[in-house]
């Protein structure tokens, strides 16, 4: 029997990144790792990076300099580096922290195994190649472990589209959609596990295009409906999206898919078209508005995300306020938004760049108006029933939590475990959530 060892992953940015810890976990489980909390218990460390935020490699190479006391006192510290950080920098990472025992990339993880059996003490082991084969068929199967009420759930990968400003297209490969069958097997497993909700995965998940088990490709649209005849599977979601790729039939679903939760994160990123052609985003502010019209006569009650990128090289105060514009002709329930900052690589790094104090003043001013109608989108909940899918214990005793159909957090006071799915009354809205009582 293989002698357990201890295994400490931190995880940085995306859900699809949060999925991909799972999996590398249960990969190692094969080689005798259980996950710890803390990098001090373990006998490996895993960063699993980000490439998206700004200077994420330095703040990488920083985190590592952490564990240079942890690696002087126990040399068979095995550390690896896994992510998106690790596909940009490859070897560059081994020659700035040479303590650094394994990198792989984000579409090499099933390789950990390998790779980990013979990292340490003088071998070095790198990966970040774009295999040709499914990485997820590699993995090997789900230990039967007992899961929360939510998962993700990986159904595409990479990006075609090469955004001026984006670096997803070199770190993570081109679009690449999981086939259906294997998506369905996994959900099954993970509602038999206790799971309930299910957020499906991608970078830009609405272009999904896996073969279904007929032999054509499917679109999301028809992998959902088909995921909706899971028997205990309550509710889908899906993120993130792009507004080129959102189809007929998966605005339609919406509309009459009851498990398809009226819940939907479609970044903008502009208001200004001058800016979006700039951002090479392939649409303009006038298609966008009228896909939003489209969506909202499928589904009146949508809640919508965006994201917003603020400060954009060449961006001028008019672009700045067409932005501003169609955030308050949208209405959005939540958004995110971001100061640009330069990925090296991307076209966008090569422009004239935005001061930094014109870049904070923007952020503040948008960031002001997208609260504004969040807490608006909040309040318009009081008085009303919603669908509550209970997560956790909540802070205060006999109080649980969960998500909302809108996403929005949710607390009572009730004697439930994790997993039901009640109908709650709303009462109050808070700075980031809404109370309510059991109906």
């Amino acid at each position: 029997m293989t002698q357990s060892r201890k295994l400490f992953i931190k995880t940085y940015g995306c859900q699809m990144n949060v999925y991909d810890s799972e999996r590398m976990a249960e990969a190692l489980g094969g080689n005798g790792y259980d996950e710890v909390g803390s990098p001090e218990e373990a006998d490996m460390i895993l960063l699993n990076t980000c490439h998206i935020r700004e200077r994420a490699a330095e703040k990488i190479y920083s985190e590592l300099g952490r564990y240079k006391e942890l690696k002087q006192a126990k040399p068979d510290l095995k550390i690896g580096v896994a992510g998106c950080v690790a596909q940009a920098e490859g070897a560059e990472i081994m020659r700035r922290q040479p303590m650094v025992d394994l990198v792989v990339g984000p579409q090499s993880y099933h390789r950990l195994p390998e790779m980990e059996a013979r990292a340490g003490g003088r071998e070095k082991v790198i990966d970040t190649d774009f295999p040709e084969e499914d990485k997820f068929a590699h993995l090997a199967a789900r230990p039967k472990a007992k899961r929360g009420p939510t998962a993700f759930l990986t159904v595409q990968e990479g990006c075609d589209k090469f955004c001026a400003f984006c670096v997803v297209p070199y770190t993570r490969g081109a679009e690449v959609s999981r086939p259906a069958e294997r998506i369905l097997t996994e959900a099954r497993d993970l509602v038999d596990r206790g799971v309930r909700e299910l957020t499906l995965l991608g970078q830009n998940v609405n272009a999904y295009h896996g073969q279904g088990p007929d032999g054509r490709d499917w679109t999301l649209a028809r992998l959902i409906r088909r995921l909706a005849e899971i028997d205990g599977l309550a509710r889908i979601r899906f993120t993130t999206s792009h507004p080129n790729d959102m189809s007929d039939d998966l605005i339609a679903a919406h509309g009459d898919c009851d498990k398809l939760m009226p819940y939907l994160h479609l970044p903008v990123q502009s208001g200004s078209d001058r800016i979006l052609k700039r951002m090479n985003r392939s649409h303009t502010r006038d298609s966008y508005l009228r896909l939003i019209e489209r969506i909202r006569d499928a589904r009146p009650d949508i809640l919508l995300s965006g994201d917003f990128i603020v400060g954009f090289p060449e961006e001028t105060d008019n672009d700045f306020r067409d932005t501003l514009r169609l955030i308050e002709e949208v209405g959005y329930g939540q958004a995110y938004s971001f100061k640009y900052s330069t990925r090296p690589g991307t076209p966008a790094a090569e422009r004239a760049q935005v001061e930094e104090a014109v870049k904070d003043a923007r952020l503040q001013e948008l960031q002001a108006l997208i609260t504004r109608q969040q807490r608006a989108a909040q309040d318009a909940m009081v008085g009303r029933e919603v669908g509550v899918l209970v997560e956790r214990p909540g802070r205060m005793p006999g109080q649980v939590t969960g998500k909302s159909d809108h996403l929005h957090a949710v607390h009572m006071t009730a004697d439930l475990n994790p997993g039901a799915l009640v109908r709650v009354r709303i009462e109050s809205s808070g700075t980031n959530s809404l109370a309510g009582v059991l109906v």
